[in-house]
């Protein structure tokens, strides 16, 4: 690089002099004086030797922080300055740093980060001779401003070089930058004595800074080990594991947030399961980006980490979140999650405490991401081991509990001589109950028939009878989620196919029908008697398979459904084309899903808004929202007959509820009252259940069908039933019996009655 006998004038309009930098030429000062060129000097020309001397003896402390402290007083006292610091520059990590001012040491070290620029500007600084702080690099500029106030005087600035000791290359690097505040001593003088010390304490300081970065590389290897430990200790939960790889995540790196994607490479997106600072309201809702797009899609896509200093400069940034969730995103650290193979998620932290994330952090994110990917990839095998073995257990459950279906049942069914006429049995008052069990089956093949399926879908008899016929199996023996109920269902879907011409009108299509009445017939099979919430407090088998996706029960239905229908002779769809077999699928899974109350009131306000603004057959999620609706309602629907045929509805469902009862106590917790025999007021839980649900519910129905108000009054007539029969079961219980010994009482018979012959 040329030397300069005289620096020129900075440009002002890019270099604005600070008031409190002193601006010093000086053509004079030898090459000597500099550093490292000062290794030719041969002579201490200012240094009191035994100054020096004290000095290097007294430097024996582990720490460059004290090391410091020590220097910077005696530099203070050398230069008769006011205060005297060092800004710690790292080529690596790409940061200029003040840990001590004076022998104050910081709690927090004030840092910035420079460019390749910034460390030329430095080497230009010190071509120069001593120049004013103006021609550096803004960033070190600020730096100094945050350490000396403007107003306070001169700042003059003297560069150290080290040698490269690590690379072939043997040019040198900016170091150190040595900052004297108000000296008395001229500029050559303190460029002297800066070189001069320096002379012999350099080596001194590097090697202490570099075992200091040894060993926070070391802490930082211990502490992986420990992550690692912890991680592989949640594999059995994918959930766990991917909220404790965050907090290690954030932990390690000391940054403020962090959001943890997954990638989905059937949709080619990255799906944030774990997404740090979201309210728990929006956290129930998925977040998904393109796999391409945004920061993390960058690094998904490329497989590089991202380490931005400024969010907001950066082209890739979305604030959209910031602004959302009113939180203020200064820096990133995006990196690559990996199996052995291939990329499967990325983890994005974001504002590092104190500063912004560096190099080492850089290497941190490398080495952390290891241990996440192979956790990962460990805890989907081990989920994929736990689903096999429960499916395993469940099947051997299901082939001991039921029976194979003969061909001379198929064949009672199908070749059927009865005609099964019934009076009003495409009416909404029948009572499907009144069936005989044994001519059910016969009775889903007339309504099946009837409602066009078999002819259009070109549905083989002996199909789809053995399908039926094993569905019928597959329901328990349990008081009220039996197969009575499933053909109760059943019928309600005939009934609303029938009287509110849903295909005709448009509202459905045949292939839609088909789903429904089939969604119907099959939404509780293999139904345990027992609760959602029940199976999951119970950690059941049911509940370590379908928790994590909820509507634990539901999903069982469906899965024995596809079982069913994949069992050989039962497949009744397979005259459909591809495409409608794969649509019927997806419509029976969303149909029977929709069976969970839970997923009613999700969507209960939308499709009352829907029935009120009115229901527009063009929008896909009309259609769905009326599917779900009829779906409720058709597993409601025993609310809808008369009283006397409700009443024994309510003994099936409390008997049901009370057995579940039975075994929470005796798995020593205590139910819920509805579920307790003791505790339950069963006309209070009735008229809960019609007057906040039920009714609502057939209410939203009847806007949108008008004859569908019959359903509606019946309800009503229910509720005052059920009021009325408030009296006898008080008087009853006091006398010491139980609600449910009251509900098979004959005296609730006789109050009931009387009360219906007085309205009349």
């Amino acid at each position: 690089m040329a030397q300069h006998s005289e620096c020129t004038k900075p440009d002002q309009a890019l270099f604005l002099t600070p008031s409190y930098c002193k601006k010093i030429i000086d053509s004079n000062v030898p090459d000597e004086t500099r550093v490292p060129e000062g290794e030719s000097i041969s002579k201490i020309e200012v240094s009191d030797p035994v100054k020096i001397l004290n000095l290097i003896q007294d430097l024996t402390n582990k720490s460059t922080k004290k090391l410091e402290a020590k220097l910077n007083k005696y530099l203070k006292t050398e230069c008769e300055a006011k205060c005297a610091f060092l800004i710690n520059l790292y080529t690596l990590s790409e940061e200029a740093v003040v840990q001590v001012i004076q022998e104050r040491i910081l709690p927090d070290n004030i840092r910035t980060v420079l460019s390749d620029e910034g460390f030329n500007s430095i080497l230009q600084f010190q071509a120069n001779s001593l120049s004013a702080s103006a021609s550096l690099d803004p960033k070190l500029q600020e730096l100094i401003r945050k350490v000396v106030p403007g107003g306070t005087g001169e700042v003059i600035i003297v560069p150290v070089l080290a040698k490269e000791r690590k690379s072939e290359n043997q040019g040198f690097y900016p170091a150190y930058l040595i900052c004297i505040v108000n000296p008395s001593k001229d500029s050559t003088y303190i460029s002297k004595i800066v070189s001069e010390t320096f002379k012999y304490c350099l080596t001194l300081f590097l090697n202490t800074r570099e075992c200091e970065e040894e060993r926070r590389l070391k802490a930082e290897c211990q502490k992986l080990l420990l992550v690692a430990r912890k991680l592989f200790s949640h594999l059995g939960d994918l959930s766990d594991l991917l909220k404790e790889i965050m907090s290690e995540a954030r932990r390690l790196t000391n940054a403020e947030r962090c959001s943890l994607f997954l990638l989905d490479p059937d949709h080619m997106h990255l799906v944030a399961k774990v997404f740090d600072g979201v309210s728990p309201e929006e956290r129930s809702t998925e977040v998904r980006i393109a796999a391409d797009q945004g920061i993390a899609g960058h690094v998904a896509a490329t497989g590089e980490i991202l380490n931005i200093k400024d969010a907001y400069k950066h082209p890739l940034f979305y604030k959209g979140m910031d602004e959302a969730t009113g939180f203020k995103t200064r820096n990133i650290l995006c990196f690559p999650i990996r199996d052995e193979d291939n990329i499967v998620g990325v983890a994005q932290l974001c504002n590092k405490v104190g500063g912004h994330f560096d190099y080492f952090d850089e290497e941190v994110a490398r080495a952390f991401s290891i241990y996440c990917g192979i956790s990962i990839m460990h805890s989907l095998v081990y989920k994929k081991i736990q689903d096999a073995q429960a499916r395993n257990q469940l099947s051997n459950e299901l082939m001991m509990y039921h029976m194979q279906v003969s061909q001379q049942d198929v064949l009672d069914v199908t070749m059927c001589p009865s005609e099964h006429e019934v009076p009003d049995f495409a009416k909404f008052t029948f009572t499907p109950r009144k069936i005989l069990p044994k001519e059910t089956p016969c009775f889903i093949m007339k309504m099946m028939k009837d409602l066009g399926f078999i002819d259009t879908f070109k549905i083989k008899s002996d199909n789809l009878a053995r399908f039926i016929l094993y569905v019928r199996k597959g329901y328990r023996d349990v008081p009220y989620h039996n197969w009575s109920h499933a053909f109760s269902v059943a019928h309600f879907a005939y009934l609303a196919l029938t009287n509110f011409q849903l295909v005709e009108k448009g509202y459905f299509t045949q292939l839609e029908a088909l789903a429904y009445f089939i969604s119907c017939l099959c939404h509780d099979i293999d139904h345990r008697g027992t609760t959602n919430s029940f199976q999951q407090q119970s950690n059941s088998v049911l509940a370590s398979l379908y928790s994590s996706e909820g509507s634990v029960m539901e999903r069982h239905h469906l899965s024995q459904t596809i079982c069913t229908l994949n069992t050989g002779g039962c497949n009744f769809l397979d005259a459909l084309s591809k495409d409608d077999y794969v649509k019927c699928l997806d419509l029976i899974k969303d149909m029977i899903l929709a069976t969970d109350l839970a997923s009613h009131y999700k969507i209960h306000s939308r499709q009352l808004a829907m029935a009120q603004e009115g229901y527009n057959k063009a929008l896909p999620e009309h259609r769905y929202y009326l599917a779900s609706l009829l779906m409720t309602c058709a597993d409601l629907s025993d609310q809808t007959k008369d009283w006397k045929e409700t009443k024994k509805v309510a003994q099936l469902i409390y008997a049901e509820f009370f057995a579940q009862g039975d075994l929470e106590k005796g798995m020593g917790r205590v139910p819920a009252n509805m579920m307790d025999r003791e505790k339950a007021s069963i006309p209070d839980h009735q008229l809960e259940f019609l007057t906040q649900c039920c009714i609502c519910i057939f209410r939203i129905l009847a806007t949108i069908f008008p004859n569908a108000k019959i359903l509606v009054e019946a309800i009503k007539q229910n509720i005052i039933c059920w009021e009325s029969s408030k009296r006898i079961f008080d008087r009853l219980c006091i006398e010491g019996k139980t609600s449910y010994e009251v509900l098979v009482s004959d005296e609730l018979e006789s109050e009931v009655q009387n009360t219906l012959e007085s309205l009349n």
